[in-house]
């Protein structure tokens, strides 16, 4: 199944909500103002996505909010402290596949994996 982590008000997340529900994909939402990815969640998507730079949206207000333009951090730790510094959407399509932001090329391949992987069921 595939998991989309975003706001509600994101239109980047809508628009990948959207984008899966056209196609008959199920997903999985997952408000991040709600509940936040777990840690073993977030290592998963990083490691997919080539660490957790990847998953910071820096030029989003909670970036600027923090200072993190100005300051030596750990990102893990930044991100498990305020969800609101994630890229989002972030999608992730099992263990080890993840995409972040809106990727719709990453998205089509999702769907294509999973319908196929449901065809039979």
């Amino acid at each position: 199944m595939i998991q989309v982590f975003g706001t509600k008000k994101c239109r980047d997340t809508q628009k990948a909500l959207r984008f899966f529900k056209e196609r008959d994909v199920r997903i999985q939402f997952r408000d991040i103002d709600e509940k936040a990815p777990s840690p073993g969640e977030l290592d998963d998507m990083a490691g997919a996505l080539g660490g957790f730079e990847a998953l910071l949206d820096l030029k989003g207000r909670a970036a600027a909010a923090r200072g993190l333009a100005f300051m030596a951090y750990d990102a893990r730790e930044e991100l498990l402290a305020d969800p609101a510094l994630l890229r989002t959407p972030l999608v992730r399509a099992g263990r080890g596949r993840a995409a972040a932001g809106p990727d719709e090329k990453a998205w089509k391949e999702f769907a294509k994996a999973d319908l196929a992987a449901n065809k039979g069921s």
